[in-house]
């Protein structure tokens, strides 16, 4: 199956391309965007993968599945394309983030400038009905993005891992600890936000990390 992503991807992940779950989910994908509103736009659903080829990953923070309001996702977990309002967890984000290395709040929510450093903004489910959350999920995009996961843990070393809240914990499960630095707190969202994601310091962990392995660090604010 020819399937349009980023060329280092493509070759990482091509055995999953031809696997009777894939091809089920092709078809299942392709039927909605027909007959149903389903975001990100469909030229947007790898672009997590697209911005950010295996080789170039630094860092992997994980969703679940794409925002489900009109304007929204962009295939980028937790971001939202330039002019829209910024979700709840995304504010979090940014809470936290001029926390911990005293960075303004941005004007754009786009984390397309940390995807293009190294960043894999990954959701665990790469498309989803308007307005109707998790309405794409067990349909195939776990056991992908899993393989996705699976792929950066066996063949590349040193990537930081940012695992927020029970769904990304359980994402992670099987990260290899000695090779990689996997970092853990609960969910940006408003309901779990204080218990722990703010004070995490993953930002400046994730960048230590990268400097003391001879890697650029991630310019959050860019």
């Amino acid at each position: 199956m020819d399937v349009k992503i980023e060329a280092s991807w493509k070759d990482k992940l091509s055995a999953e391309f031809e696997k009777e779950y894939f091809v089920s989910l092709t078809k299942f994908v392709r039927e909605e965007y027909k007959t149903r509103q389903v975001f990100p736009p469909a030229n947007k659903i790898f672009n997590a993968f697209d911005l950010c080829p295996f080789d170039s990953v630094k860092a992997v923070i994980i969703g679940q599945d794409p925002y489900h309001n009109t304007g929204q996702a962009h295939g980028l977990c937790f971001s939202v394309t330039d002019g829209t309002e910024f979700p709840p967890s995304l504010v979090n984000i940014f809470k936290e983030l001029n926390r911990d290395l005293g960075i303004p709040v941005p004007l754009s929510g786009s984390l397309e400038r940390w995807a293009r450093q190294g960043v894999l903004l990954l959701n665990a489910i790469l498309t989803v009905r308007a307005h109707q959350a998790l309405s794409h999920q067990n349909k195939g995009w776990e056991k992908f993005t899993d393989a996705a996961i699976n792929a950066l843990n066996r063949d590349r070393d040193g990537i930081v891992f940012m695992l927020w809240g029970n769904y990304a914990l359980q994402k992670g499960a099987a990260i290899d600890t000695s090779r990689h630095l996997v970092l853990k707190t609960v969910h940006p969202s408003p309901l779990s936000a204080s218990r722990g994601f703010f004070g995490c310091s993953h930002f400046s962990m994730c960048n230590e990390w990268l400097s003391s392995k001879g890697m650029t660090p991630i310019s959050w604010q860019s």
